[in-house]
C-alpha cells in the first residue's frame, strides 16, 4: 500500500475503535467478535490497486483519496414520505423498508399484512430479539477474508434488512428495501447489510434501491447475503440512483440449492464511482440463475459491474445479459466470469455484454470469461461494441423525428431489453421515467461542455 492509502487504513481503524466505546455490552457478543475479526483482515488487505487483477480497470483513489466517516448511530430524520417519491419510491401495494444514512426509519417503513410466519425487518432488531437464523448464515456466503470492501462492511456491520421467508410460503405482495442517503454536511461512509434467506419451495420478489436525497459526498458500501432454497423462486431487483457526486460498492452473494430459480436485474444510474459485484453458486442440480443488469452513465461517471456464476452441480442453467450505455466522457467496466466445475456435467449457460457508445470520448473494457472443467456442457458468450445506427436515425428522421428525439427512441430501444424483464410494472414504469429524465440531463451537461469548448 502506499503511503496514504496506509494513513486511510488507520483512519478507518481509529474509528472503529470510537465505534467500540459506544456499543457498551454489545462489545461482548459474538456479533462484534465477527467484527474485530473483519477489521484486523482489512487492516491486512488494505484498499485494491489497479495492480489487482480484479480491479485493474477500476481506480479506487477517488475513495481513497477521501475520509468518511461511518455512521454508527442513527440520528432522527427529517426526510419525509413525500421526498421518497421522487427519489426512488413508486407508489405500488409492496412491504416498505426504508433506511436513512444506514440505519432502519420506522416512521417511514410498512410492514403490516405479511404471511405467518415471515419476518421481514430491521437487521438491528433481529439482533436484539436474539435471532439465531441470522448467525447460521450471516458472512458465511459472503466471506471477508479476501474481499477489502466486505471486511470494511463486516466491521461496521450494525444494521440492514433481514427477509425470512419459511418453507412453503409465497408472499404475493414485492418486498422493497429502499435506502436513503440524506443531508450530511461532510463525507459518510454507510455500511447497509442485507440477509435473504427463503426456505425451500418459497417464493418472493424484493426491490433493493439506493438514492440519495442531495448530491452530496458520501460512500455507500453495501452487502447482500442471499439463501435461496431447494425448489424455491426468487427476483431480485437492485436499482442505484444515488448522487453522482457519491460512490456506490454493491457486492451480492447467492446460494441456490437444487431446483430454485433466482432471477436478478440491477440497474445502476447514479454515483460517480460504482461498482457492482454479483456472485451466484449453483450449489444444486437442476438451478436456473438469470443476471441482468442495464449501466447508464453520464459526465465522468465510472460503473463497473463484476459477475461470477459458478456452477457446482450437473443440469444446471444460467443466463446473463448486461449492458451499458455510456455518453459524455464516462466509462464502463464488465467483467463476466462463468466458472463450471469437474462434476457439473451437462451445463447450459450464455453470457452476453452489449454496450453503446454515446459519444467519442466515453470507453469500454469488456472480459467475458468461461472457465470449464466439464467436459459435457453448453456455453457461449460473448460482447459488442458499437455506436447508434446512421441508418436507423436516417429512417426515424424520414418519418419527421429530430435528431435528438430519434438518439432517444434508438437508446431506449436498447435500455429496455433489460427494463423489460423487471416483472413489478410501477417499479418498471418509474425505471423508464428516469432513464429518460437521465438521458436529457446527459444531453444537456454535453451540450454545455461543448459550448465551454
Amino acid at each position: 500500500m502506499t503511503q496514504t492509502k496506509e494513513r486511510l487504513v488507520d483512519w478507518y481503524l481509529m474509528s472503529f475503535g470510537e465505534f467500540e466505546k459506544t456499543l457498551n455490552g454489545e462489545a461482548q457478543t459474538r456479533l462484534h467478535a465477527l467484527r474485530r475479526k473483519a477489521i484486523s483482515k482489512f487492516v491486512d488487505l488494505g484498499f485494491p490497486t489497479t495492480k489487482d487483477e480484479e480491479w485493474r480497470f477500476t481506480n479506487v483513489s477517488p475513495i481513497t483519496n477521501l475520509r468518511f466517516l461511518p455512521v454508527t448511530e442513527p440520528e432522527r430524520s427529517e426526510i419525509r414520505l413525500e421526498e421518497l417519491s421522487v427519489v426512488g419510491l413508486p407508489d405500488f401495494d409492496c412491504i416498505r423498508l426504508v433506511y436513512v444514512d444506514g440505519h432502519y426509519a420506522s416512521e417511514l417503513s410498512l410492514t403490516d399484512g405479511l404471511p405467518a410466519g415471515v419476518t421481514v425487518g430491521s437487521f438491528r432488531s433481529g439482533l436484539k430479539e436474539g435471532n439465531n437464523s441470522l448467525f447460521q448464515s450471516l458472512a458465511h456466503h459472503a466471506g471477508y477474508e479476501r474481499e477489502p470492501f466486505t471486511a470494511l462492511n463486516t466491521a461496521f456491520l450494525q444494521d440492514g434488512a433481514l427477509v425470512h421467508v419459511p418453507r412453503g410460503i409465497v408472499v404475493d405482495r414485492p418486498i422493497h428495501i429502499l435506502y436513503v442517503s440524506g443531508r450530511r454536511s461532510r463525507p459518510f461512509l454507510t455500511v447497509p447489510r442485507n440477509l435473504f434467506v427463503i426456505q425451500d419451495g418459497a417464493r418472493v420478489s424484493i426491490i433493493e434501491s439506493y438514492v440519495g436525497i442531495e448530491e452530496n459526498i458520501y460512500f455507500t458500501n453495501a452487502v447482500t447475503e442471499v439463501v435461496v432454497g431447494s425448489g424455491s423462486v426468487v427476483e431480485h431487483d437492485k436499482i442505484q440512483s444515488e448522487s453522482v457526486k457519491g460512490f456506490h460498492i454493491g457486492t451480492i452473494h447467492v446460494s441456490q440449492q437444487e431446483r430454485s430459480t433466482y432471477t436478478a436485474n440491477s440497474v445502476s444510474l447514479g454515483g460517480g464511482l460504482v461498482r457492482n459485484n454479483v456472485i451466484a453458486l449453483l450449489d444444486g442440480e437442476h438451478c436456473e440463475c438469470t443476471l441482468n443488469g442495464l449501466s447508464l452513465a453520464t459526465g465522468t461517471q465510472l460503473i463497473d459491474n463484476h459477475t461470477t456464476i459458478e456452477h457446482a452441480k450437473p443440469k444446471c442453467v444460467s443466463h446473463e445479459l448486461y449492458k451499458s450505455i455510456l455518453d459524455g466522457a464516462s466509462k464502463g467496466v464488465f467483467s463476466g466470469k462463468i466458472f463450471v466445475r469437474k462434476d457439473a456435467q451437462k451445463t447450459d449457460a450464455k453470457q452476453t455484454n452489449k454496450t453503446l457508445l454515446l459519444s467519442d470520448e466515453a470507453t469500454i473494457d469488456t472480459k467475458p470469461q468461461l472457465e470449464i472443467f466439464a467436459d459435457d456442457v453448453k456455453c457461449t458468450h460473448g460482447a459488442t461494441v458499437g455506436q447508434l445506427d446512421e441508418e436507423q436515425i436516417f429512417y426515424l428522421r424520414s418519418r419527421g423525428m429530430g435528431l435528438e428525439q430519434a438518439r432517444d427512441v434508438l437508446t431506449y430501444a436498447f435500455a429496455r431489453e433489460v427494463t423489460q424483464r423487471v416483472h413489478v410494472e410501477p417499479l418498471r414504469d418509474q425505471l423508464e421515467a428516469m432513464i429518460h429524465a437521465k438521458l436529457h440531463r446527459g444531453r444537456i451537461i454535453q451540450d454545455d461542455r461543448e459550448t465551454d469548448e
